[in-house]
């Protein structure tokens, strides 16, 4: 999945925190499973491409997608998230 969003150009960056212990209620009951946690940087005005895409490809019904503003970083580094994602 990181690779097709830096390949189209929908994220500058993603990290990739492996064994993820998640503890979560669904369909009434309470699970528990090993994930994979992804950091995606991105613009704010790419994100509902990038929520369409994860969906598409994601093997969860309701993956976790959510967005986290920036309210400030080193301005070189903004700079780049910018030009790196159309």
């Amino acid at each position: 999945m990181s690779k097709t969003l830096l390949n189209e150009r929908l994220a500058a960056c993603v990290n990739i925190v492996p064994k993820i212990r998640s503890i979560y209620r669904w369909k009434g009951k309470i699970e528990t499973a090993r994930e994979t946690l992804l950091i995606v940087k991105t613009k704010k005005s790419s994100i509902p491409k990038l929520i369409r895409k994860v969906k598409s490809i994601h093997s969860y019904t309701v993956p976790e997608i959510i967005a986290i503003p920036i309210a400030q970083g080193n301005s070189a580094y903004l700079d780049w998230i910018r030009d790196s994602v159309s």
